[in-house]
């Protein structure tokens, strides 16, 4: 089966990513809704690597506080942090599946601007997709 390339890649703070790394948080709380689908980066937020890769899968409609605490399973923020994390508008799931880190994290140049995605450069693509096909 034919993997779609992955051109672009989602920065994530610690501890987040590591959760999302480990198959513990499938959804990655956002302050905006997501349209992407399909194969993205994960990039470990100030590292300047791509850590692992992941697909996009959907993007729910914004959870209110009673649904935040009910699918506190999926989002990992713990209930004494989910207010604060309301407040300044992380209500929106992107949701992830299939999420790995990769055997050796792929450095990447990171320029002005990006702060959510980072459109690879080519050179990055192509060592994804061998990393991907040697797994």
């Amino acid at each position: 089966m034919e993997q779609k390339l992955v051109t672009r890649g989602l920065i994530i703070d610690e501890p987040w990513i590591s959760l999302i790394l480990s198959g513990k948080k499938t959804w990655e709380m956002r302050s905006t809704g997501v349209t992407i689908r399909g194969a993205i980066g994960l990039i470990r937020k100030g590292s300047g690597q791509v850590v692992g890769i992941a697909d996009v899968v959907d993007g729910p409609p914004v959870l209110s506080p009673e649904d935040y605490a009910r699918t506190q399973a999926f989002h990992q923020i713990p209930l004494e942090q989910q207010v604060a994390a309301i407040l300044i508008g992380r209500v929106h799931p992107w949701v992830l599946a299939a999420a790995r880190a990769l055997p050796v994290p792929i450095a990447y140049q990171h320029g002005s601007g990006p702060v959510i995605w980072v459109k690879l450069e080519a050179a990055i693509t192509e060592a994804i997709r061998k990393v991907r096909l040697a797994n």
